[in-house]
């Protein structure tokens, strides 16, 4: 109770001390700073990694079967009970794809995409989230969906008319083997958040791609929505060993690879870059400690003569750099929180589509963050503290008074 009382006394003694104000706000204020800088980066990485992941799943799926080489795969009559008995405990869904590289043209531009054709329902729960104009639950067989950025660069809008050119069933081009040619119109337009996504993709009804790229009945694979996603690793290695050639089994985190690789190593250098910012924060207490034992020294001779033991004076400025850090960190958590939702709302900062995977700064809030940047702070505070504090108690009695 002694330390405590004295330190108190000692903070609001500030009141009448300019300097010592000046030098401990400065101290504060270098710890608030630099928490928050700390979490707001951690909150951008979580919003990176928490979009990025969740827009790729949804406009995929957890595990893609596809044949080797792009080929056709069989009619799925047969294969989707199998993997339904089988599997059926960890698959939540299995649904047939068709999937083909395509010319789209508009009446003075054309583009290169890959068109995939899905069942009404998988195609409302694939891009469904993410449209910005048009329909989707009333497709007609030569309707189209296309991205933003493609419906920019081919200068059109809904309900203009696209034409579509691509091989007809896997055939090379000739008088025999015409291509696949037809007109579509622009029935919806979907803007995922993905500049280089909503760029090369075009969607179609499942029968409208198989009549227009000549399956036949055979189609280009299967997505498969897991009940669990911990299940997607093994489950993965499973169905490959389970279909064999010519199956291709890949998981979302094997596709996108480069994707989730870069998110990774985005976060690894995160806990030494951001934590040396805590540091250099936090010593600034060191620095304003000292410069409070050396006003103070009289103070703590007066003390010691009274009776004051070492371990008192060490706890009154230990008690005293505590007080600090606590400010810094309250005032570096709102600082944080405040930043982080004024970007939600305002989006000041704009990231460069042709750069980043997507359009604006994606955040998440996550409190674990919070408490664990503040109670790391915290503890690198009680050991930096402790230097000025040890200092403080070794200051002879005699060498205290006489110090002006």
């Amino acid at each position: 109770m002694f330390s405590y009382f004295i330190a108190r006394k000692y903070i609001k003694s500030y009141r009448k001390s300019r300097f010592n104000f000046s030098i401990s706000a400065i101290a504060a204020a270098g710890i608030s700073i630099g928490m928050a800088v700390v979490i707001i980066a951690l909150t951008v990485l979580d919003g990176f990694e928490n979009v990025v992941s969740e827009k790729i799943i949804t406009l995929n799926a957890h595990i893609k079967i596809s044949g080797f080489g792009n080929r056709n795969l069989p009619s799925p009559e047969s294969l989707i009970p199998q993997l339904s008995e089988k599997y059926g405990s960890k698959i939540r869904k299995i649904e047939p794809f068709i999937s083909k590289l395509a010319l789209i043209k508009s009446k003075k531009f054309s583009d290169g995409i890959t068109v995939t054709g899905l069942h009404p329902k998988e195609l409302y729960n694939t891009i469904g989230g993410y449209l910005i104009e048009g329909y989707i639950d009333s497709l007609k067989q030569n309707d189209i969906i296309i991205g933003r950025k493609l419906a920019e660069k081919l200068r059109v809008k809904l309900n203009d008319r696209v034409t579509l050119f691509s091989v007809y069933g896997d055939e090379i081009p000739s008088p025999a083997s015409p291509p696949a040619i037809d007109m579509f119109k622009i029935a919806a337009i979907f803007e995922s958040g993905m500049s280089e996504y909503d760029d090369l993709n075009a969607y179609v009804l499942f029968d409208k791609a198989s009549d227009f790229f000549g399956m036949f009945g055979r189609i280009s694979g299967y997505n498969l929505q897991l009940k669990n996603i911990k299940d997607i690793e093994p489950l993965t290695e499973q169905l490959q060993d389970f279909l064999g050639y010519p199956y291709y089994v890949r998981s979302v985190f094997q596709i996108y690879q480069n994707i989730f690789t870069w998110l990774d190593l985005q976060k690894k250098p995160i806990p030494i870059v951001l934590g040396l910012i805590i540091f250099v924060a936090v010593f600034n207490i060191v620095g304003t400690l000292l410069m409070i034992v050396l006003e103070k020294t009289g103070s703590i001779g007066i003390l010691r003569t009274l009776g004051a033991t070492r371990k008192k004076i060490t706890t009154i400025f230990l008690l005293h750099g505590f007080y600090l850090t606590i400010i810094g960190i309250i005032f570096g958590n709102l600082l944080a929180y405040l930043l982080t939702l004024i970007q939600m709302k305002f989006d000041i900062i704009k990231l460069p589509e042709n750069v980043y995977f997507v359009t604006h700064v994606p955040l998440y809030i996550d409190i674990n963050n919070y408490l664990l940047i503040s109670l790391v702070t915290a503890f690198i505070s009680l050991i930096t503290s402790f230097i000025p504090a040890y200092i403080s108690s070794k200051i002879e009695i005699i060498s205290a008074i006489k110090f002006d």
